[in-house]
């Protein structure tokens, strides 16, 4: 299993410049020990404040939400939670397609700190598994502490009519907030193929979560669809309907960049 994860196939017709996506991937690929090697001091400290934070806030406002629970909000809060891991998918393969199309490492602050490891896991797919819990969800945290903070913020300052009157919309931003935090962790789920706790295979296996099989597909170069991780469920119909070509499309007649163009500068280094 590992094997397909370490050496990603080849599409038929790629020209020699994408061939070299095929060419040493894994830890010892010279990119992908460049590319580790820029994880600095700096950023695991914004990582380690980012969940330190995030986490807080989430157990603040869950009590919260805990507390104001009613058996009439059960409805809404349902329709809140299926909206939420929508969204969620929506926006992570949102990201995930920017980061891994555009951009270059090269650029200032947010290159290394935020481009770097999409960079990373294209020529090293299993690095994720070897990244603690504070690496792997550092940035996802930072992503939703604004919510999470808008969210606690409310739950202090508003009267109690307004706070039971928002609950379900509360509710739908909480979930999407979740989804969104524990995203980067399911990405490393889907990469992980020993040790898992039997509840995360079993949400895999029934896809209420991004399944290892179904994640393989993005993993097959040049690594261009199925970039939703956080559920899957929007991969197929965005794919059906050329989402991601059709905006690159876009951009690229527009701005005259090229997609993934530093993507493959990365997976070149041969030395």
């Amino acid at each position: 299993m590992a094997g397909v994860e370490d050496v990603p196939g080849r599409q038929p017709g790629l020209d020699e410049d994408e061939a070299a996506y095929c060419r040493r991937w894994g830890a010892q690929h010279a990119g992908a020990r460049e590319l580790a090697a820029l994880y600095s001091p700096g950023k695991r400290l914004q990582e380690w404040c980012s969940v330190t934070l995030c986490f807080a806030l989430i157990a603040h406002n869950l009590v919260h939400l805990l507390l104001l629970a009613r058996w009439e909000h059960t409805p809404l809060v349902v329709l809140g939670v299926v909206a939420g891991a929508l969204i969620a998918d929506f926006l992570s393969g949102l990201v995930h397609w920017g980061a891994d199309t555009w951009g270059s490492v090269e650029l200032p602050i947010v290159g290394k700190a935020f481009i770097r490891p999409f960079r990373e896991h294209h020529i090293d797919p299993t690095a994720i598994t070897r990244h603690d819990f504070i690496e792997t969800n550092g940035d996802n945290c930072l992503v939703t502490l604004l919510p999470l903070l808008n969210m606690a913020y409310k739950f202090r300052t508003q009267n109690p009519e307004t706070v039971e009157q928002e609950y379900p919309w509360d509710c739908f931003v909480f979930c999407l907030t979740i989804f969104g935090t524990f995203t980067n962790q399911i990405h490393k789920w889907s990469h992980t193929y020993f040790g898992l706790p039997r509840w995360v295979t079993l949400l895999q296996d029934w896809h209420v979560i991004l399944p290892r099989k179904h994640h393989r597909i993005h993993h097959v170069a040049p690594h261009e669809t199925y970039f939703c991780i956080t559920t899957g469920w929007l991969n197929y119909p965005l794919e059906k309907i050329g989402f991601w070509r059709r905006l690159e499309d876009l951009i690229q007649g527009l701005t005259g960049e090229k997609p993934r163009a530093d993507d493959m500068k990365w997976a070149q280094k041969i030395q």
